[in-house]
């Protein structure tokens, strides 16, 4: 038994290398209308796994990045997180950008029971049992900015502008019936949805500066996605909509966006996220430094959806090397809980319901496309997977513990499903 026992130890380290290297899927528009905002989160993640290779890989082994570009394309993002695991075995994926995106990638997930790490704010109303959600839910982003606005600017009249999709409509609704509780009436609650990609604002800005001069303090909030900011903030120049007169905060304009405008009629504008720049923490400062000399570039800017790959990749990192393996059953049971830093100063925890903590920040536009916080949360915000304003979810949690393990619990039938019949 001795001699047996020997032969197998000694043979662990060369099955370990045998084994080959973990491989990682990145799944990110290179190319279409949310290649703006994709390519970047497609980058830092070479970036981190060049890093984890440097400091050793996961488990002894070397990671190796599997890139496919969806071309803002969501059957095609499908298609391509379908072939990344079954054909190019990939342990764990990165990736999607837009609400519809992620929808029609998850029934891939599930069925394959692989992993997905979804780095961007979205609507809520979810929590699948092989998603991570690294970004905001509203709970996070939409309904503080509305706080701030509201209270700290005294704004009356709400103008809700997104691109047509599930993200902006859902936040949207949350965010009307948010409005009519606390007391907006509803003729001061003015919604409008775009295509992406749109590009002729010149009507629709038209459309809000009637609506802002009812006497009454306004502002926009804006789920718009993708290229379609650009001529949107052009227009509202074009026409004199000046900060002071009309705000807008913004839920998917950040520092990668504002890179390729001309900031000056932008400035003053407001974008809620839980990480800018311009944060001053040591880890930030790291992280900066580490993203310009990756990209060769001092020119080139971080953003809030890269801090949320940092943290998922991390957080995946380590739930790997608990589990001892890189199986999906596994990690989803050793991530529950685990904590690692965030990038202004305090820490991401994974809960039950796959959604992370986060500070909320708003920051206003400078002239050097940067923002300054004016506002931030004095602690940790939880994410929520279902939003208390809808009453269809508001009787609803999700836990992926034992003995839960359901996304959307009743708490009133005490039954999985969601259904309250």
């Amino acid at each position: 038994m001795a001699g047996a026992l020997s032969a197998s130890m000694i043979s662990m380290p060369a099955m370990a290398q045998d084994e080959g290297p973990i491989k990682v899927g990145i799944l990110h528009s290179l190319s279409g209308t949310m290649a703006i905002s994709e390519t970047t989160l497609k980058d830092v993640m070479l970036m981190l796994i060049e890093q984890q290779n440097e400091a050793g890989g996961v488990m002894g082994r070397q990671l190796e990045p599997v890139v496919v570009d969806i071309a803002s394309d969501w059957p095609l993002a499908a298609e391509l997180a379908r072939r990344l695991i079954e054909v190019d075995e990939v342990d764990a994926v990165f990736g999607c950008w837009t609400s519809v995106c992620r929808k029609s990638v998850l029934p891939v997930f599930e069925e394959l029971n692989s992993l997905l790490f979804y780095p961007v704010q979205y609507e809520g109303e979810e929590s699948q049992r092989n998603v991570f959600y690294t970004g905001a839910s509203p709970n996070q982003q939409a309904i503080p900015a509305v706080d701030y606005l509201m209270n700290d600017e005294g704004v009356e009249r709400w103008v809700l502008a997104g691109t047509d999709y599930v993200y902006p409509q859902t936040t949207n609704k949350i965010l009307e019936q948010y409005l009519l509780d606390s007391g907006v009436a509803s003729e001061d609650i003015m919604i409008n949805y775009t295509p992406f990609g749109h590009s002729d604002w010149q009507t629709i800005v038209s459309d809000i500066v009637a609506f802002g001069s009812e006497g009454k303090k306004t502002a926009v909030v804006s789920t718009i996605n993708g290229d379609a900011n650009v001529p949107f903030y052009r227009e509202l120049a074009n026409q004199g909509v000046a900060a002071e007169d009309i705000p807008v905060v913004a839920f998917s304009v950040g520092e990668e966006e504002l890179s390729g405008f001309d900031t000056t009629p932008l400035v003053g504008h407001l974008a809620a996220w839980n990480y800018f720049m311009s944060v001053e923490t040591p880890e930030n400062e790291e992280f900066i430094a580490a993203w310009q000399g990756f990209i060769g570039s001092e020119d080139r800017v971080t953003n809030d959806p890269m801090e949320a790959h940092y943290i998922g990749f991390n957080l995946w990192v380590d739930a790997v090397e608990a589990a001892g393996t890189t199986d999906a059953d596994a990690v989803i049971d050793a991530i529950v809980g685990l904590e690692t830093p965030n990038l202004t100063g305090g820490t991401a925890t994974m809960l039950a319901n796959h959604h992370i903590t986060k500070p909320v920040l708003i920051g206003e536009i400078q002239d050097d496309g940067q923002f300054f916080v004016v506002w931030e949360t004095e602690d940790l915000v939880p994410g929520d997977a279902w939003s208390d304003y809808l009453p269809e979810s508001a009787v609803l949690e999700a836990d992926w513990t034992a003995p839960i393990n359901c996304g959307n619990y009743n708490t009133e039938t005490e039954t999985c499903g969601g259904s309250t019949e």
